[in-house]
């Protein structure tokens, strides 16, 4: 691991904490963060040359497993026409109609570059549509890192928000309620006080960023008949959903599929991750009445000299054309197939915990056998403390998991019998290493 620290080591020195993005930097888990070199298929190659099967999947994108041909191949023919164009691609359109061919409920989609930026402008979007101010969001949901929605619960279920980090202002963070999720009497009581003021609630179709949480039966139905009802918006984020659990993201699992017990669709959508096939890309999109306000043609400004580009356009073309049935078939038989394997192992070490799932999403909540994981406050409460020695058990043996227990498990379609069987033998060992864990 030498080079790996002192790739750390420099890093520091130049970048906060040594990382672009938090959760890189080991803080859940400890130890020397592992600076990665290579990906392919089912692996990672840190910069000592250990190769490990890769659970992260860059955090969803890397669907059909890493550097896979077709997208290489179609990245590497845009690279030869050139990098950035600043103006419109046809590839853009290309890439729109996949996915209005995927989700019935996008009639006009929008590119940008990260998620963050799809729900700024998503909540940008609903305000201007219902000329009205506040937002809902539900504790434990992640939509970015944009100043309105990094906020916190207020005293009540009906109270306005407290700055969920410094740099955000109390006027800010005021404007949003933040609810629990998986309460509709929460939602249907901030509808009642401030009704007339809600632009919008914003959502994760399926929370994973608390851990996996599965939506209540009707939960995600209830917001949309609720939101309707009061002339607000329903923003479904599918950052992380989208075109990772299935061909239309979870909600083509639930309220957009043909055999939906109440069939539902959201105003607006947001996407990312897989939409890129690893390059930054994202979008929203939904009803073209809404979508519609955004310039050039209605007054809600969004602008993005990046956005669309042909590079990218083209990776998540090539992903999501290469994404097929056998594709989705796949990951979701080794999600199941993992899934059980690392319950099997926590149990015969006598370590209580579920398993949460979403699709072919799933997670490990220690310590809540008894109900699971129905809101942030029931992920707060899990033993987080058995979660660090599992983890540096599978890395040590080659397996690289979300560095934090709050973090989904991703698969690829690639990762084939070899790469199963390496995690299947990790996962004893990394269950002792849970059981025998204290509270520091």
């Amino acid at each position: 691991m030498t080079s790996s620290q002192e790739l750390f080591d420099r890093a520091k020195t130049l970048m906060p904490g040594g990382v672009n993005s938090p959760v890189r930097a080991f803080g859940s888990v400890g130890g020397t963060p592992r600076f990665m070199v290579n990906a392919k298929g089912a692996y990672l190659t840190d910069a000592d040359g250990r190769d490990y099967v890769d659970l992260v999947c860059s955090w969803g994108p890397a669907l059909l497993g890493h550097s896979h041909p077709d997208v290489l191949a179609a990245v590497h023919a845009a690279v030869d026409h050139g990098l950035s164009f600043g103006a419109s691609t046809p590839t853009e359109s290309e890439l729109a109609a996949l996915v209005q061919g995927r989700v019935s409920g996008v009639e006009r989609l929008r590119m940008v570059s990260t998620g963050t930026e799809a729900t700024m402008t998503a909540v940008r979007l609903a305000r201007g549509f219902t000329g009205r101010d506040l937002i809902i969001k539900f504790a434990g949901c992640y939509h970015g890192h944009l100043d309105s929605l990094l906020a916190a619960a207020g005293s009540g279920l009906a109270t306005l928000a407290l700055p969920g980090s410094a740099g955000v202002t109390a006027a800010t963070a005021a404007e949003t309620l933040v609810l629990p999720y998986n309460d509709l009497a929460a939602v249907e009581a901030a509808f009642a006080a401030h009704g007339d003021r809600i632009a919008a609630v914003i959502t994760e179709a399926a929370p994973a960023n608390m851990g996996v949480v599965t939506p209540g039966e009707g939960f995600n139905a209830g917001l949309s008949r609720i939101t309707t009802a009061h002339g607000a918006l329903l923003i479904l984020d599918e950052v992380l959903t989208g075109f990772r659990v299935g061909a239309a993201g979870y909600w083509g699992l639930t309220g957009g599929a043909a055999d939906s017990a109440e069939r539902w669709t959201p105003d607006l959508f947001t996407f990312g991750k897989v939409i890129g096939g690893g390059l930054p890309t994202a979008a929203l999109g939904g009803r073209a009445e809404v979508m519609d306000y955004l310039a050039p043609l209605g007054p809600v400004y969004q602008a993005g000299t990046l956005s669309g580009n042909p590079v990218a356009m083209a990776a998540g073309v090539a992903t999501l054309t290469a994404a097929t049935s056998s594709v989705y078939d796949t990951v979701d038989a080794r999600s199941l197939e993992l899934s059980a394997a690392l319950s099997s192992a926590l149990t015969a070490e006598g370590v209580d915990h579920s398993i949460q799932r979403a699709g072919s999403l799933f997670s490990v909540a220690f310590g809540t056998s008894a109900a699971g994981v129905q809101n942030y406050d029931d992920a707060q409460g899990q033993e987080v403390f058995r979660y660090a020695p599992f983890f540096h058990s599978m890395l040590d043996s080659g397996v690289y998991l979300p560095p934090s227990v709050f973090e989904a498990w991703f698969l690829s379609a690639a990762h084939d019998d070899a790469a199963m069987n390496r995690i299947f033998t990790a996962l004893p060992a990394a269950a002792k290493a849970a059981a025998a864990a204290t509270v520091v």
